[in-house]
């Protein structure tokens, strides 16, 4: 079962949005990240064409805003116009746990 989020911040600055878990764990997410991994319905069919070469987002997204979606997950806003990706509470979890931790995190 997936944790839920006791906590969400954005590290506007280092472009980094954390989320304290119910379990303990805590996940840091760089924006760049999120932007790349976003499953919206444009992104998920260009990366499904058989010609796709998506090209890495810019190192300096951010984040601009971010929206609850009821009980289920996010709705991530990037500063590059980019704002149709829902966030489920477990595909935001499973991100974190694949990113490797930073020092002093």
């Amino acid at each position: 079962m997936t944790p839920w989020p006791d906590a969400i911040t954005d590290h506007a600055a280092s472009g980094v949005l954390e989320i304290r878990w119910s379990g303990g764990e805590v996940s840091r997410l760089p924006h760049r990240l999120l932007r790349a991994n976003c499953r919206c319905a444009g992104c998920e069919q260009q990366r499904r064409r058989p010609d796709a070469t998506v090209p890495p987002p810019d190192p300096a997204v951010r984040l601009h805003a971010i929206h609850p979606v009821g009980d289920r997950g996010l709705n991530l806003v990037f500063d590059d116009g980019h704002g149709r990706g829902i966030f489920p509470w477990p595909y935001l979890h499973e991100l974190g746990a694949r990113e490797v931790p930073q020092p002093g995190s």
